[in-house]
């Protein structure tokens, strides 16, 4: 049987373009991170840092000595718009210059500069603080964090089910509703690079889980999604752990011999179990630290107050019974 030419030719040009977008673009994980220091007035490091992973994809991140929760970010930059991932956890600019630098990465100059859609992993403070850099300057659409606005934005009426696109030109994103750590939380799916950005849903740190239900569904959710995808590799919104899997301490300012920052499609293929042994206060698998930060807070509060009572209680009959003994002197 003979194929017109043109059919053919189309063919012919389907195929190498599902072959093309099959290999993803490649870039560089050799990221090097500015560990902060032990005191920050005498440390000489750039505030911001930024890897390039390609010529259209960057990887920024906050040193510790400006913010301790030393948070990522991430541009990636499509044909006809650009997107950032979260903004950070400092609002000065002459302190951390975000917008600044986010903008002088985008392609051409004054009226014709790309524009810029700034969305969010989740709401917490250390990851849209920055917001404040960008909500004045042209061509820039920032997405608030709360529940209806990100259901509305991303057409997720079905919450936390489905999922959105977005569409850079030459370049299209998933958006998976990924809640239980924020009720609003987003994880992001980049098609020409295969990378996966997970927010503090999943990230080499402490896993703060709010919802245990939502927080073990989004697991199941995700794990389903990449399971006949290829990903190169999940990049989340801190490192907290060092390079042998131990914990930095609450608010450290400094992070020597971090552990990596990128995650494999097996560990988060492997997150449902690991969510499943979460007991819903605070559970240790491996060097993932799980705990709701309200229960913990909560019971160190609770614990505070017994010695405190304690305390108090021990000094009431010591004080009584040095009365008591004068009172029998006399």
């Amino acid at each position: 049987m003979k194929f017109p030419r043109m059919f053919l030719c189309a063919l012919s040009m389907i195929l190498i373009g599902q072959s093309i977008h099959a290999d993803p673009i490649p870039g560089s994980l050799d990221m090097h991170w500015s560990p902060g220091a032990p005191d920050c007035k005498q440390m000489s490091q750039p505030t911001l840092q930024v890897h390039r992973y390609d010529e259209h994809t960057y990887i920024l991140r906050e040193n510790p000595c400006a913010t301790y929760e030393a948070p990522f970010m991430y541009l990636l930059i499509g044909s006809n718009r650009a997107l950032l991932i979260d903004t950070g956890d400092v609002a000065e600019p002459k302190q951390v210059p975000l917008a600044q630098t986010v903008m002088d990465l985008l392609p051409a100059d004054g009226a014709s500069k790309l524009p810029l859609l700034v969305v969010h992993t989740h709401g917490h403070l250390d990851h849209r603080r920055g917001d404040a850099q960008f909500q004045s300057l042209p061509h820039v659409q920032v997405v608030q964090t709360d529940l209806e606005h990100v259901k509305q934005y991303f057409g997720l009426n079905n919450w936390p089910h489905g999922m959105a696109h977005i569409d850079l030109g030459d370049r299209v994103i998933d958006v998976l509703p990924t809640p239980g750590h924020y009720p609003s939380h987003l994880s992001f799916y980049d098609r020409n690079t295969d990378l996966f950005f997970s927010g503090d849903f999943f990230m080499p740190g402490r896993l703060i889980i709010d919802n245990a239900a939502d927080d073990l569904a989004s697991a199941q959710r995700v794990a389903d999604f990449v399971k006949d995808r290829p990903v190169t590799a999940v990049l989340g919104g801190h490192i907290e752990l060092n390079a042998q899997g131990d914990t930095f301490d609450f608010g450290s300012t400094y992070h020597p011999n971090e552990h990596v920052l990128p995650l494999s499609k097996q560990d988060l293929l492997a997150l449902p179990a690991r969510i499943a042994k979460y007991n819903g206060f605070y559970t240790q698998d491996g060097m993932y630290i799980m705990f709701n930060q309200f229960r913990v807070l909560g019971a160190q509060l609770a614990a505070f107050i017994v010695v405190l009572a304690t305390i108090i209680t021990l000094l009431w009959r010591y004080l009584r019974r040095r009365k008591q003994l004068r009172l029998a002197r006399a």
